[in-house]
């Protein structure tokens, strides 16, 4: 391990005081050239641990990296994953405090909602689908509380960093009409997502590893060797099939889904 249990709870400890101060720290990849993706691991479960500690409560997971344009901008072959935290929902319409966040970004999603548990390592797109009570429109909040351009080396955030910082994650907006997962073709849910009004991105769920609910298996399958399942009630973010939007303050974000509704924000 390249890390020692020391480090590893420093990088926690820096990490949750960069989100209390809205302080961006500098990569860990810079300050550990030898950090490994368990390390960064190690790193976030350690943040979210200081979280549970300070009573929050683990309301379920976000999966990342799903497209294959951004594996190959990070040089990397799977997904990521971070953990939801229950000060981190958001109502449909509802408004985001940017006094609570650096930099904001948003990205359209579909988050699966599970009635039971579900277990790997031999999980499939077909347990997932029938673990799933309902399937449902949403908006992730992404935040960095590490820098994404050292400004010394000019280097750019590498995959270690991200996962070590909870995946990026802030917060999420579930929004628009629950679906039962096999009353539609998940692939084809589509998104027009608009800010202040103007269309930035649009996107099919099929950019998600072709079926968004395969990021959900492979999420079942990465925990199960840590003793850990998706528990019933627990809400999985399946991953975006857009770019992230940039937001500030007084922008609203709004995504059309057609058929299945919509689902906005406010930051105020």
């Amino acid at each position: 391990m390249a890390l020692s249990n020391d480090d590893i709870q420093a990088c926690a400890r820096r990490l949750h005081q960069a989100e209390k101060t809205r302080s961006q720290i500098r990569q860990l990849s810079q300050d550990f050239p030898d950090i490994t993706i368990a390390n960064a691991y190690a790193i976030q479960k350690a943040w979210v641990d200081v979280k549970i500690a300070e009573g929050r409560i683990v309301k379920g997971h976000k999966i990342g990296l799903t497209s294959k344009a951004m594996q190959s901008a990070l040089n990397i072959d799977e997904p990521d994953s971070g953990v939801l935290l229950d000060d981190m929902f958001f109502a449909d319409g509802g408004i985001i405090p940017t006094e609570r966040f650096i930099a904001t970004r948003v990205e359209a999603e579909l988050a699966f909602v599970m009635s039971k548990r579900l277990t790997g390592p031999a999980c499939t797109l077909f347990d997932v689908l029938n673990a799933t009570d309902f399937v449902v429109p949403a908006l992730e909040i992404l935040d960095t509380r590490i820098e994404r351009v050292d400004p010394r080396t000019k280097a750019t955030r590498k995959i270690f960093d991200t996962i070590a910082d909870n995946a990026a994650n802030a917060g999420i907006v579930l929004g628009g009409r629950p679906i039962r997962p096999l009353d539609a073709d998940l692939r084809w849910i589509g998104a027009l997502c608009f800010k202040n009004g103007q269309l930035e991105e649009t996107g099919l769920a099929a950019g998600v590893l072709n079926h968004p609910a395969t990021a959900v298996a492979w999420l079942a399958n990465k925990i199960a060797p840590l003793g850990l399942a998706l528990e019933p009630g627990q809400v999985v973010l399946a991953g975006s099939f857009i770019r992230p939007i940039e937001t500030r303050k007084g922008d609203t974000i709004q995504a059309d889904y057609g058929a299945y509704g919509s689902v906005s924000c406010y930051f105020a």
